[in-house]
């Protein structure tokens, strides 16, 4: 019962982790879709780094508090649910930067 409920807590905290990505992704796709990600003014780059390094943060909690649950008794679930929230974080940038350009076009 302790595992499931510390998968839940997992769960909710990479929910969280990708909502954040999907909003990376949002303030992304105006700058990259003019090719001036080089040359980013200090409040776009704010609005940028904050929902990324938070995303990240948030990401590796989830990833720390699965471990608690099933890295040690079950390790090849781990590593699979790993390599599942990195494939969905990066479909969350394409999400929010899709979401984006069909508001824009």
């Amino acid at each position: 019962m302790e595992q499931w409920i510390t998968r839940v807590v997992a769960a909710l905290c990479a929910a969280g982790s990708n909502a954040l990505f999907w909003t990376f992704g949002m303030f992304l796709a105006v700058p990259w879709r003019e090719s001036r990600m080089l040359s980013l003014n200090s409040v776009e780059l704010q609005v940028l780094a904050v929902p990324l390094v938070t995303g990240l943060a948030v990401a590796w909690g989830a990833l720390h508090v699965l471990a608690i649950a099933d890295r040690v008794s079950h390790p090849r679930t781990y590593y699979t649910i790993c390599v599942a929230l990195l494939i969905i974080s990066v479909l969350a940038v394409s999400g929010g930067m899709s979401w984006t350009a069909a508001r824009m076009a």
